[in-house]
């Protein structure tokens, strides 16, 4: 009967040790995420982004469009791409698996809106991800 008693008794701390066992988790890093094209077809300017998770980004964490004016999108854009081009073209310097290409930005030419919005945030998204800085003022990723 003793027996009996500490079978019964493993057996119960045994089913709750399994019982709050965790569960395992899903794997997220693998799933496919769309490249973001940031493009103007009437100066058929594009540029194509496949960092994984900007897209997230853009939809959850980056202000929404129309929360900054154009004119301040495109002065911090030119200050990031003076830095990123920068980077992109010292890659014995700088980590050229993230500064890839150089960036053919000019101040001359009005690239509209949306892509001033996708670049800026791409910038702000790389900046939080690599945890770097590109400068032009920027503390939000200095935390």
């Amino acid at each position: 009967m003793k027996t009996l008693q500490h079978i019964l008794a493993l057996s119960i701390i045994g089913i709750m040790l399994w019982a709050c066992g965790s569960s395992p988790l899903k794997d997220t890093s693998n799933t496919n995420e769309e490249p973001v094209v940031i493009a103007n077809d009437s100066l058929e300017y594009e540029i194509i982004i496949i960092d994984p998770g900007f897209t997230t980004y853009l939809n959850s964490i980056a202000k929404p469009e129309g929360y900054y004016s154009q004119t301040y999108l495109e002065n911090k854009n030119r200050l990031y791409v003076i830095t990123w081009n920068y980077r992109a073209r010292n890659p014995l310097q700088f980590n050229p698996n993230i500064y890839e290409n150089v960036i053919d930005y000019s101040p001359h030419i009005d690239y509209g809106y949306e892509v001033n919005y996708k670049l800026f945030n791409y910038f702000e998204f790389a900046q939080r991800k690599y945890k770097m800085s590109l400068g032009a003022g920027s503390t939000q990723f200095n935390r």
